[in-house]
């Protein structure tokens, strides 16, 4: 299998990293930055191109999209064009212009395509959605959900001025940046009814992007849930709480756990999730070449992550406007 990995920032690298563990196959980088690709065809020892239309020439079996949320649907249409499977990173755009087209394509031309969310492949939130499935703790009333990291601790190598996070036009900003908050909770708890946000730019970083956001979530089946996403604390926070009507479940990243609490009994049991982060990048790059062979079905398609997006879109609007936003 040939694989063209366009964008090669931290997160291109890490699945031309990942790609190579496992033994995927052939892997071509692009990227218009020529030092990046330099430092692709060293240390990982695969042929690289500036140009997207010669990469596609190559004749790849399938694309990673891992450049800013602006570029996306443009980069993806093309690999379409070529009859490639498609992996996304999320956001699937930072616009809902040209998605349904780019959905529609790949369709009708039996094409996978995948979008990066990989916090369903996190054996944490697995387990935790292991339990809810199976009633663990009764009917799900509310939900909080938190994220937070200093931006310039995000990628540490790298100026965060010039990443698209801090850029609008690049499709950054906390609340579409880090949308895996939203998507985790639908997974969980199904579509949402209606949003309501409060954010804003409020710290000193030099952004032009909302940095804090408090976000409220009514779901369909009436579950309410509250997240808060930011970019400004110092160190590293992220985890879950759901209360039910037997039991409660908290989800820690940082502390490698989930924590089950029963009604009845009165009392905590505490699971250990401990994995090395990396892992579910893994898992969630196998998951796309099981997929591509036609061996599974996405578990982030198109019209998956199209409702996520709809959702952090309607959290931005709201926030500007004051309003909450039915869906």
């Amino acid at each position: 299998m040939k694989i063209l990995v366009v964008g090669c920032g931290s997160i291109g690298e890490r699945h031309i990293r990942n790609l190579k563990l496992i033994s995927a196959g052939e892997i071509i980088a692009c990227d218009i930055d020529k030092g990046r690709l330099s430092i692709m065809r060293k240390k990982y020892e695969v042929d690289t191109y500036t140009e997207l239309r010669k990469a596609l020439d190559y004749g790849v079996d399938a694309v990673i999209v891992s450049t800013p949320p602006n570029t996306h649907v443009s980069i993806a249409l093309k690999a379409v064009e070529e009859n490639a499977h498609l992996f996304i990173e999320k956001p699937i755009s930072h616009t809902l212009r040209g998605v349904d087209e780019l959905i529609r394509r790949a369709a009708s031309k039996n094409l996978t395509l995948l979008v990066g969310y990989n916090f369903r492949f996190h054996p944490g939130l697995l387990l935790v959605k292991k339990m809810l499935d199976k009633g663990e703790i009764g009917k799900v009333l509310s939900a909080r959900a938190e994220f937070g990291q200093y931006l310039p601790d995000w990628r540490p190598w790298q100026d965060y001025r010039q990443s698209y996070t801090a850029k609008k036009e690049l499709g950054g900003g906390i609340i579409l940046d880090g949308s895996h908050e939203l998507d985790y909770l639908r997974w969980l708890f199904g579509d949402v009814k209606k949003v309501s946000c409060f954010a804003g730019k409020l710290s000193r970083l030099q952004v032009n992007t909302e940095d804090i956001a408090e976000i409220l979530l009514q779901f369909k089946t009436g579950t309410i849930a509250g997240v808060h996403l930011d970019f400004v604390r110092p160190g590293y926070t992220r985890n879950c709480e759901i209360i039910g009507e037997i039991g409660n479940i908290i989800w820690s990243y940082e502390e490698s756990t989930v924590r089950l609490y029963n009604a009845k009994s009165r009392k905590w049991r505490i699971f250990a999730v401990k994995a090395d982060p990396n892992e579910m990048y893994i898992r969630e790059m196998r998951h796309f070449l099981r997929c591509v062979r036609g061996m599974d079905n996405p578990l982030i398609n198109g019209q998956d992550a199209v409702k996520t997006l709809k959702l952090a879109l309607a959290a931005k609007k709201s926030a500007e406007i004051g309003k909450v936003i039915n869906l």
